[in-house]
């Protein structure tokens, strides 16, 4: 099935392009216009490998007359933007020449027993979209994202993600309280204090807890963990970035829980 004639946009006052350079611009447009900006080729077509149908197809005109038969057989509505126009709506210092535009997912429901990562006032969208991939790498498929942490599916948070948001069930402004269905033991990380994340017994599944990039996470989240664990430095480094955290305690946690398996 093809889709119909693209729509031409040539002129700077066109509105539609005013609500594409919010989405691509505003971190949280998103949650205004219930539509969410993803911009290159590698992101569009992760959605889609997925099973991500776009609502629009954005095109630079010039990459659009250079590729418009791999991507004419979209069902979605397809918008071809004059270059000068498109270079002006994203927020890169490099534009990729495409983008698409999705309807935002409706919130899903937290699963009580699904592996998970917890995030609690993460503030860098570049550290959220690494966790969000470690996440989906080492199977945490439910990341629920306290009040304060950087929004999920604004664009920074997606080119960080690589992809990795549409293998993820996705929460976003939670509360303490909504922990309290968890039937998993939360698992906090510390700098200072704690088991040596190699020599704990992890359990699977479980919910890693992983706090600001300053502060940790909060004492009442710390209270509700049933284990804190910190990662042996003997660099001397004070901390590690908390994505970087992330990686080596989810795949530490996934790998004792591949273990515990073929022991089985």
């Amino acid at each position: 099935m093809t889709s119909a004639q693209p729509q031409f946009i040539s002129s700077a006052a066109n509105p539609l392009l005013k609500d594409l350079r919010r989405l691509a611009q505003d971190s949280t447009a998103y949650r205004k216009q219930g539509r969410v900006w993803l911009e290159g080729d590698h992101l569009c077509r992760a959605a889609t490998e997925r099973g991500v149908e776009p609502a629009l197809a954005v095109f630079a005109q010039s990459y659009w007359d250079a590729n418009s038969v791999e991507w004419s057989m979209s069902r979605a509505k397809t918008v071809v933007i004059a270059d000068a126009l498109f270079a002006g709506l994203s927020a890169l210092e490099s534009p990729a020449p495409m983008g698409f535009v999705l309807e935002l997912p409706q919130a899903p429901a937290l699963e009580a027993s699904t592996a998970s990562v917890i995030l609690d006032r993460v503030q860098d969208a570049g550290n959220v979209g690494a966790i969000l991939r470690s996440a989906a790498s080492f199977g945490f498929r439910q990341v629920i994202a306290m009040k304060g942490t950087a929004a999920l599916w604004s664009p920074k948070v997606l080119r960080a993600g690589m992809g990795a948001h549409f293998g993820l069930a996705l929460i976003e402004g939670a509360e303490a309280a909504a922990l309290e269905v968890l039937e998993i033991p939360i698992v906090a990380t510390s700098s200072h204090t704690g088991e040596l994340l190699h020599q704990a017994r992890l359990p699977w599944p479980c919910a890693w807890a992983l706090g600001h990039e300053g502060q940790g996470i909060s004492a009442e989240l710390a209270s509700r963990a049933r284990l804190t664990v910190r990662i042996v430095q003997p660099g001397g480094e004070e901390s590690l970035n908390v994505a970087s955290a992330a990686a080596i305690c989810l795949h530490a946690s996934a790998a004792a829980a591949s273990i515990e398996q073929a022991r089985e």
